[in-house]
């Protein structure tokens, strides 16, 4: 799939669907969504239990859609995606569900213990002769139907006159058929039919508890989202306008309100410092280790942990608009967007119910007609058990005396064993608990698409400014001069009043040197050259500027200054020279300093693989120097490069491999659109930025080599769970049939067959949560 082909990176709707239990459900509901006029593109996510709907007209009623979802017995809601109060809401409902299930799974079990009980004492192990007698398993048999296997019924059935058969139509017809075969051998011995009222109750007690199993586990492989959700406090404490604080709910909030922040207090909104010092935990939010230095001025982001002291906040955004919001709404995203390896799995799951219908049919027809004829000693292999030899069976209500008897019994196993659940799970689980993890991390995947791209990747090309620097400049030191301290002092009390990038650099120094700033006198810009002015105590004028301008300006200029003028320059350095009077004091250099950990991930990337190359619009020489310093080759560099002309360098590129740009996600947008995998690193701030495909949160390049790691190993985990749902199906189903019957006496009972049907679904499952441990 290429990038242009792949689906919006917002989708209209979200809706919750309640009633999917397998890959058909999935293929049942994308079809009868995408019947619907209104919608252009649906995609719909098993584990998750929720479809995303691009919508020809969004003012569009929602409707038509509902209904013609609940006419199918899909019903469904409208979800305020990036809600965190309505994701709560939700995970309670699901908490509510889970319990439903349990009550379910346990009546099922009782029954399933009686059954038991009466097969012992049919079988003379116990003295409990009203337990063994047939009468009584098949009230057990029409309890279990009408008690906790009635919605499976209702549901199958329900599917079938759709003609959507899902998983509860073929556990429907398996138990149904079991039940009125066992019926009509009770009622009318001279059929010679077995009764096995027994398996309906243990088909039913197996699959509740496969299902119970599976839900829990599918209930774990969304945590991630539900802890980012519990980041957000309920409640916050406002500051009233006459001073005094109120504790409000968080959804009260508006934009241009207060809010105090007590140490050890989750900050409920995006809001600027007013007033206040404290160190601010946002790990939970960017993966970054280190918490951040708040002070006024300072914007933090929802979820993130106030550690120290109190602090005064102006709310900026609330309810979706907050970066945790953006956050939950882009990983909800992630998870129901598709890899395209899952198409080939949910078509077949699509299809999966027809098959298997088909096949249990021709099984039935087989053994009834010419099975029985060609192999007579098969019908002493028909009794209970897992595996049965000749003449090992433990008789309820007698063995198949016909082979219509055995063919009724051959028929169920096949429904019953038979596992699309497996094959729609293997892939969305996966996905499901990726993004949950890359979330937790920091890294925000916009779909399994993208984590199957990154995971196909060879070429990583990165942008200089902003992403192997910092994207800021820096003071990169003091040159000429004996007194720094000096130096910094009179080029920082001049400059605080000049905004120019250069002069927060020189301020942010001096700061950091805690130096006390003098007080202006005056001060006189001279646009493009530098500042000069009077200073309080300091009898000479003070310039801060070019080293050009402060000669023209009469300052005596050494050779040893233009040296270090030369040097720095050569360097892709910035120098700021410093003269008090006629004198010069030194030069300040600064520069874009590289991220800390730069050089780890461009190491970890070339472990993998990779091959690396930086594309820059800066000069020559500092792009040079910054590709020398971190083991770019020539061939790997581009400089003084306009938009048009790094499009240009990645399409040829891209013919050697599929490739990812990495940004900031600001104005690196048409670099990041145009190659197969966009990639921004950036603060929460840029995470609606519809470029990138990946965003890395804060400031950590070294997360780009892990999130790439991540998206291997979970392609690597969605390949081994369509392996497993292919390799079972192709495996049990002709055991179910009877294959291996007639040459080794071996069978499949439909009580077994219903234990591996289910266990088969949790051991995807499993597989998948596995992928949170490495």
């Amino acid at each position: 799939m290429s990038r242009n082909d792949r689906p919006l990176a917002h989708p209209s709707v979200a809706l919750d669907i309640e009633g999917m239990k397998c890959g058909g459900c999935v293929q049942s509901v994308e079809r009868i969504l995408l019947e619907q006029p209104s919608v252009a593109r649906a995609s719909v996510n098993l584990v998750a239990r929720t479809a995303w709907l691009d919508l020809n007209d969004p003012g569009q009623s929602l409707d038509p859609i509902l209904a013609a979802l609940a006419a199918r017995g899909f019903s469904a809601q409208p979800r305020n995606t990036g809600s965190v109060e309505q994701l709560t809401s939700s995970t309670r409902d699901s908490l509510g569900a889970w319990w439903s299930q349990w009550r379910q799974l346990m009546v099922a079990l009782v029954l399933l213990l009686l059954s038991v009980l009466g097969h012992l004492a049919a079988g003379g192990h116990l003295e409990l002769v009203i337990v063994g007698a047939l009468p009584f398993h098949a009230g057990l048999a029409t309890v279990a139907l009408l008690g906790p296997g009635r919605p499976i019924l209702v549901g199958g059935a329900r599917a079938a006159l759709a003609l959507t058969p899902t998983m509860d139509t073929l556990v429907g017809l398996g138990v149904s058929s079991a039940y009125l075969a066992s019926l009509v051998a009770l009622l009318w011995p001279q059929v010679g039919w077995p009764c096995f009222f027994n398996e309906p109750v243990m088909l039913l007690g197996f699959v509740l508890l496969g299902r119970f199993l599976e839900e829990r586990a599918r209930f774990r492989t969304g945590r991630a989202l539900q802890q980012l959700a519990q980041l957000q406090p309920d409640t916050a404490r406002l500051l009233a306008g006459d001073g005094t604080i109120r504790e409000v709910r968080v959804g009260a909030l508006r934009p241009g309100e207060r809010v105090q922040l007590l140490a050890g207090d989750r900050i409920p909104v995006d809001g600027m410092v007013l007033e206040g010092h404290s160190a601010v935990d946002v790990s939970s939010i960017t993966g970054e280790p280190l918490p951040l230095e708040a002070a006024p001025g300072i914007e933090l982001t929802s979820g993130s942990l106030n550690l120290e002291a109190t602090l005064l906040l102006e709310v900026r955004h609330v309810g979706a608009e907050t970066a945790l919001a953006r956050i939950i709404s882009l990983v909800e995203q992630a998870q129901a967007r598709k890899a395209p390896i899952q198409g080939l799995a949910d078509r077949v799951a699509g299809r999966f119910c027809y098959g298997v219908v088909s096949l249990a049919l021709l099984t039935f027809l087989f053994w009834w007609q010419l099975g029985a004829r060609l192999w007579p000693q098969v019908l002493h292999a028909s009794g209970q058990g897992l595996v049965h030899g000749y003449g090992h069976h433990v008789p309820l209500g007698g063995v198949a005396e016909t082979s219509l008897g055995l063919a009724l019994q051959l028929a169920i196993a096949v429904l019953v064993v038979a596992c699309p659940c497996a094959l729609g799970l293997a892939t969305p689980t996966v996905i499901t608990v990726a993004s949950g993890q890359a979330a937790r991390r920091g890294w925000l995947f916009r779909g399994g698409d993208v984590i199957e791209m990154a995971a196909s990747l060879r070429q990583v090309v990165f942008d200089k400014t902003g992403t192997l620097t910092l994207g800021r400049p820096l003071v990169a030191g003091v040159v000429g001069t004996k007194k720094p301290d000096q130096l910094l002092q009179l080029a920082a009390s001049l400059e605080q009043n000049s905004r120019h990038p250069l002069a927060h650099a020189v301020l942010q120094e001096a700061q950091r040197h805690r130096l006390a700033l003098l007080p202006t006198l005056a001060t006189r810009t001279y646009p493009g050259s530098g500042l000069a002015g009077e200073l309080e105590g300091v009898e000479a004028t003070v310039r801060v500027g070019t080293p050009e301008w402060l000669q023209a300006e009469g300052v005596h200029w050494t050779a040893e200054l233009q040296a270090d003028v030369e040097q720095s320059s050569l360097q892709g350095q910035s120098v700021v020279a410093v003269a008090l009077g006629e004198e010069p004091l030194g030069l300040v250099t600064i520069d874009d300093r590289l991220r800390p950990d730069v050089s780890v991930a461009l190491d970890r990337l070339r472990e993998q693989g990779m091959t690396l190359a930086m594309l820059s619009g800066d000069r020559r020489q500092a792009v040079e120097r910054l590709g020398e310093q971190l083991g770019f080759q020539s061939h790997q560099l581009g400089w003084q490069l306009l938009p048009d002309q790094k499009l240009e360098r990645l399409q040829r590129l891209r013919k050697a491999g599929l490739l990812a740009m990495v940004g900031d996600g600001i104005n690196d947008a048409p670099a990041l659109a145009a190659a197969d995998l966009g990639i921004a690193v950036g603060t929460g701030t840029q995470i609606a930025q519809d470029s990138a495909d990946l965003v890395l949160l804060g400031d950590r390049l070294e997360g780009l080599p892990e999130a790439l790691l991540l998206a291997r190993r979970t392609m690597a985990k969605v390949r081994q769970n369509l392996t497993w749902a292919f390799g079972y199906n192709l495996i049990a189903l002709p055991i179910a049939a009877g294959l291996l019957l007639p040459g080794f006496g071996l069978l499949l009972s439909p009580p077994i067959a219903a234990l591996l049907m289910a266990l088969s679904s949790i051991t995807v499952v499993v597989n998948a949560l596995a992928l949170r441990t490495t």
